[in-house]
């Protein structure tokens, strides 16, 4: 069973032109290199929906930290870090 299949993707042609060189300086083809980067894109921008996501879940279960009680767990954080450096 195959775990690949085929996508068609239109790009500018100055990008396809620009794909084709970085191709031929790493010696890998268009095709792994677009793959590759399809791969990153969704991993990082599925990562930031879902996690949109579970923040939202809490806000409506409650469980959330006010803007002043975040900010003073953050300078206290600060603070700590600026007294550990010699």
């Amino acid at each position: 069973m195959r775990d690949t299949d085929t996508l068609t993707v239109r790009l500018p042609n100055t990008t396809k032109e620009r794909l084709g060189r970085l191709a031929a300086h790493t010696n890998r083809t268009k095709s792994y290199l677009a793959s590759e980067a399809i791969t990153a894109y969704v991993a990082r921008e599925l990562a930031i929906v879902e996690g949109i996501g579970r923040g939202l879940e809490d806000m409506t279960a409650g469980r959330t930290v006010s803007h002043s009680d975040a900010m003073a767990r953050l300078r206290a954080t600060v603070e700590t870090v600026a007294k550990s450096k010699p």
